[in-house]
């Protein structure tokens, strides 16, 4: 793994902290409420997040593998994951979102250089290096993170994300999140507070 992408997984370690730390002081009613995502709620977007993290998982497997390996078996597939995920409890859902992402944390830390070179797709996307799996799970966090209408916004970006140059449709999902207006802070979630990084600090702590 290179600078770039060792700076990557710490960005996405971040960032998923960011998200449980938020997710885990929505209220159980809340978690059912709308989010800005048309037709999904709060935990559906937390459950597309957890699914999105094991088909990404997947695709490094059979990078590492030299193996063609599908991130889902199927659309339908996919829609059914999400569901489940959104029908379970909040505790439950927590920890699925946390598993999940340690999940593609540990995986994405045992490729090789020529691992990450190996071509993967999703569903119907053209081949792509799975170098980029690292951006993109990157964005899937920070943008859904907005999507949960809880009180995290495009001005809680980091700078590196924010100023991140993008490959389409990434970047037009974020002006997408841009441009959008954000709702208040739900009063039963708290405000944000990112961990700091210290010694011996560990991922996605509760």
């Amino acid at each position: 793994m290179d600078a770039a992408q060792r700076q990557l997984n710490d960005q996405i370690d971040d960032a998923t902290q960011r998200l449980l730390d938020t997710a885990r002081v929505i209220a159980e009613p809340d978690l059912r409420q709308p989010s800005l995502l048309p037709d999904w709620t709060r935990a559906h977007v937390l459950g597309h997040v957890a699914r999105s993290a094991d088909a990404m998982r997947n695709l490094l497997i059979g990078a590492r593998s030299g193996e063609d390996r599908p991130a889902y078996p199927s659309a339908e597939a996919r829609v059914a994951g999400i569901e489940e995920s959104a029908a379970l409890e909040a505790k439950d859902l927590m920890a699925d979102l946390a598993g999940s992402a340690m999940a593609f944390r540990a995986i994405a830390r045992q490729l090789t250089e020529e691992d990450w070179q190996y071509r993967v797709r999703i569903l119907d996307s053209a081949p792509f290096p799975a170098a980029q799996l690292l951006t993109r799970r990157l964005v899937e966090v920070e943008l859904h993170h907005c999507d949960l209408g809880a009180g995290y916004s495009p001005a809680d970006w980091p700078a590196a994300f924010a100023a991140m140059d993008l490959a389409e449709p990434m970047d037009s999902q974020r002006q997408d999140r841009l441009a959008r207006p954000h709702p208040e802070r739900p009063a039963r979630v708290a405000p944000h507070a990112p961990p700091p990084r210290r010694a011996g600090w560990r991922p996605f702590t509760s």
